[in-house]
């Protein structure tokens, strides 16, 4: 039996990548669990293991040769002062770092050395300021693919949403959705959930934008010039798709296994339903790239980092979902 091999991107060495790495390895078993390949800076991990007293064995590795056993492989792919680093305090060095790690993640992956890439968090405005004008993980990841479209879904066992807007300011959210942003996203979903989730006939809910989803245009005409119809095709195209539902009730019928994913139409939409109900153990799945990405769904954590205190849930389900999408896209791909 195949054993998928996910490697693990470190994220801002300054953060709490290295110490949610180490307790990852910890608290799995590696006879039943996905193969962790750590893509990051060995001696940074390695302080971070001596300081708060993570007993994990680190050995260097290199594509290609035999997979150490009784420790965790490490590519190692940036050399920091790691004695000089400052937990949570990004710098130049530690960015440009941070976005090597994506960059050789994403080339392993597409050469077939890995199955599958989750990625730990990092700093945006680090990643800016080391002269990367990437928004996020996301928007760097189809640019380093050459992939046109991709979209965001959050994913737990209660509840998954994907959002048609991403990063952009709550004012700007109008007049950037349009039918066909709303269409393509819920083909994505529906797509995804089929191959990367195993669902043959997946159940889809679409959020509205505004109270009430518009309250018949009362409070915004948007569900019924833009969203409906969005809907309206997608039915037509054979999806099992309902909706605009209003924002407040949506969620909770997805929660209660009404639907297997819901279509938000921004950020926060989803998010604040999503954290709720999954705040330590939640995984972002990046949909329309041609290789298996996830990743926590948190940030770098600066204020605790180095602390000793960070949970390694949401990584543990990272991991184990980027394997079983693997699997299932393997299956998919393979049918008759």
């Amino acid at each position: 039996m195949h054993m998928s091999i996910v490697g693990i991107t470190m994220g801002c060495p300054a953060g709490i990548g290295p110490e949610i790495i180490l307790r990852h390895a910890l608290r799995t078993d590696s006879s039943t669990s996905p193969t962790p390949v750590i893509l990051g800076d060995l001696g940074v991990l390695a302080r971070c293991a001596a300081e708060l007293s993570l007993d994990v064995a680190l050995s260097p590795w290199l594509p290609g040769t035999p997979l150490p056993v009784g420790a965790l492989p490490v590519i190692e792919l940036s050399r920091l002062p790691a004695r000089d680093l400052r937990w949570g305090t990004p710098t130049i060095a530690t960015a440009t770092a941070m976005a090597g790690y994506i960059e050789e993640g994403v080339r392993l992956t597409r050469a077939g050395i890995l199955d599958a890439i989750a990625t730990c968090p990092i700093s945006k405005a680090a990643l800016q300021a080391a002269g990367y004008s990437y928004p996020g993980h996301t928007e760097m990841l189809a640019a380093l693919t050459g992939t046109p479209k991709v979209a965001m879904m959050l994913a737990g066992t209660r509840l998954r949403v994907t959002l048609v807007t991403i990063h952009c300011p709550l004012g700007e959210v109008p007049a950037r959705l349009t039918t066909a942003a709303v269409l393509r996203l819920i083909r994505m979903t529906q797509g995804s959930l089929r191959r990367d989730f195993a669902l043959p006939q997946p159940r889809i809910a679409v959020a509205g934008l505004n109270p009430h989803a518009g309250e018949n245009g009362l409070f915004g005409d948007e569900e019924g010039t833009i969203i409906q119809p969005a809907v309206q095709q997608a039915r037509l195209d054979g999806i099992r798709v309902e909706g605009p539902f209003p924002p407040d009730t949506v969620f909770f019928k997805a929660a209660s296994g009404l639907y297997d994913a819901v279509v938000c139409m921004y950020h926060d939409q989803g998010l604040i339903p999503f954290k709720l109900l999954h705040f330590s153990d939640g995984v972002n799945v990046t949909l329309g790239l041609p290789l298996v990405r996830t990743s926590v769904d948190h940030g770098t954590a600066y204020d605790i980092a180095g602390r000793g205190v960070a949970d390694a849930s949401s990584l543990t389900a990272a991991v184990d979902l980027a394997a079983a999408i693997s699997a299932n896209r393997t299956r998919f791909d393979q049918r008759p």
